[in-house]
């Protein structure tokens, strides 16, 4: 079986000695042509994506890889320490395994890790995330069909553009990839 028929979103490969993972990939075939498969991937160590051909990447390894649950625990310094929900063992994550998820994260909330050989290597987020307005103007009126927005803090220090009905302490939906706002969460 070749590659082409192995591959697939979420497929964690090594080239070069570097983990990626493939984020989306496309087989293109014009008349007798040999089929042309363009990939998607991720850097897992970068955090940096790019677009290939498996002709220009050469040899690809898979490699096994496990997503777990983990519940996100507390923050020690620059560390955040997480628990696995099924083996209850603690992981000290930094920087490199979460890089700007930790935005995202909310104490006592459980996330999707990607992990291998037992070790975590990415947090896999949802597309959106509902964080509370720590700090923001106070709400006002700018008239019908207005679009101006104000800034506004949210929970774990990330800092968004609001419109100007939202108000300290309300719970808004963020989408986790575009860091916009996508609407306010009602209880």
């Amino acid at each position: 079986m070749s590659l082409t028929d192995e591959l697939h979103k979420g497929m964690v490969i090594r080239h070069e000695g570097q983990l990626f993972t493939v984020l989306y990939y496309s087989v293109a075939q014009t008349g007798k042509q040999k089929p042309t498969v363009h990939v998607k991937l991720r850097s897992l160590s970068t955090g940096n994506t790019g677009e290939r051909t498996l002709d220009q990447l050469g040899t690809l390894d898979e490699v096994p890889s496990e997503v777990r649950e983990m519940q996100y625990l507390y923050s020690s310094g620059r560390q955040q320490v997480f628990m696995d929900v099924e083996s209850y063992e603690q992981y000290e994550l930094g920087e490199e395994v979460l890089g700007n998820s930790s935005d995202f994260m909310v104490e006592e909330q459980t996330y999707r890790f990607l992990t291998i050989d037992g070790q975590p290597v990415s947090a896999q987020l949802p597309a959106h995330a509902v964080l509370t307005v720590v700090d923001t103007a106070p709400p006002a009126h700018a008239g019908g069909g207005s679009s101006v927005l104000k800034e506004a803090q949210l929970t774990g220090a990330l800092t968004v553009y609001v419109p100007l009905f939202i108000k300290t302490g309300d719970r808004i939906r963020i989408n986790t990839e575009t860091r916009e706002y996508l609407g306010k969460e009602h209880a």
